[in-house]
């Protein structure tokens, strides 16, 4: 089989950055045609300075970079440098990018890449929907040539910024709003699953014996990010956006169902709270296949195997 048209929509981002390895090192599944960049974790400045930092530690300078969208499309920008760090990616020491980004927008390069393209591509979103979402504004002609969105957000519990709502989604609930009812096929990754995928001791000793620059990369990454999480869920660092690109690779590690996805915008408590029915009681139809569970051992079993394909320079 063909390898699949993707493009990343990212804001680096330690958890980012374990994914865009992921992705890097599966050139065989994944055609990654580029990676767009949009504020978040930290602002725009950093997300597409760590997007390419990455692309150079995984060998693949042919890979175009893009910066997006500096900002939410309403609400107050957001970032989460308390947990990630000032520079997003504390825990990796990675010299400046080789080579700067693209001249285009983020947003005119999704809209002219789905405009073109003669098989569907799909998106894989680790970030706030900001990018994703003015694209289909700008451009909703581009909704025909989407295979998938596959996108890290929300939760059918309790949230990870607020009681009720996780972060990408809380940073641009409005741009959520777009994204899931845009009525393309959507994939929703939450925090229901990533907090299954935890980065414990003896997983990372598994990557960490690799002995690669990546692989150090990557623990120093996340056992900075595991000793921040710990504080508050008494567990390591969860691997929330690496599971989009698992699921890709490996759909059977995941299990989910069909259900109704709303975003709420109304001021209060709730504010970007993805509302799930998970027994269809609103009464309206499905627009996400939610997930729900995942096979951690299978998933870091894989992840260690593809680090090991990335370039092998010694630490």
């Amino acid at each position: 089989m063909s390898a699949r048209p993707l493009i990343i929509d990212c804001d680096p981002g330690q958890d980012d950055a374990v994914a865009l390895l992921l992705a890097f090192a599966s050139a065989e599944e994944l055609d990654l045609l580029g990676v767009t960049a949009v504020a978040g974790n930290v602002p725009l400045a950093r997300t597409e300075s760590n997007a390419r930092r990455i692309r150079d530690l995984a060998g693949r300078p042919e890979v175009p970079v893009y910066a997006g969208c500096p900002r939410p499309m309403v609400r107050e920008p957001v970032s989460a440098e308390y947990v990630h760090g000032s520079t997003g990616i504390d825990g990796a020491d990675l010299p400046e990018p080789s080579r700067p980004a693209e001249p285009a927008h983020a947003v005119d390069f999704l809209v002219d890449a789905l405009k073109a393209a003669v098989e569907p591509i799909t998106l894989a979103t680790l970030g706030p929907l900001t990018n994703v979402a003015l694209a289909i504004v700008k451009e909703p002609a581009i909704l025909a040539n989407v295979r998938e969105i596959v996108t890290m957000g929300g939760a059918i519990g309790l949230g990870n910024v607020t009681p009720a709502a996780e972060f990408n989604i809380h940073a641009d609930p409005h741009a959520a709003h777009v994204v899931f009812e845009a009525g393309v096929p959507l994939t929703m990754i939450g925090l229901d699953v990533t907090h299954q995928a935890i980065a414990t001791p003896p997983r990372l000793e598994a990557i960490r014996a690799l002995g690669t620059a990546p692989a150090a990369a990557v623990c120093g990454m996340l056992d900075l990010y595991g000793a921040r999480n710990l504080a508050t869920y008494d567990h390591g660092a969860p691997m929330h956006d690496p599971c989009v690109v698992a699921y890709l690779l490996a759909p059977g590690l995941f299990e989910g169902r069909a259900m109704r996805v709303d975003v709420e915008l109304g001021a209060g408590h709730c504010f970007g709270r993805t509302v799930c029915d998970l027994h269809g009681r609103s009464g309206a139809g499905a627009n996400a296949h939610v997930l729900e569970r995942v096979d951690a051992d299978g998933f870091f079993a894989m992840l260690t195997e593809r680090l090991a394909r990335l370039p092998a320079v010694p630490i």
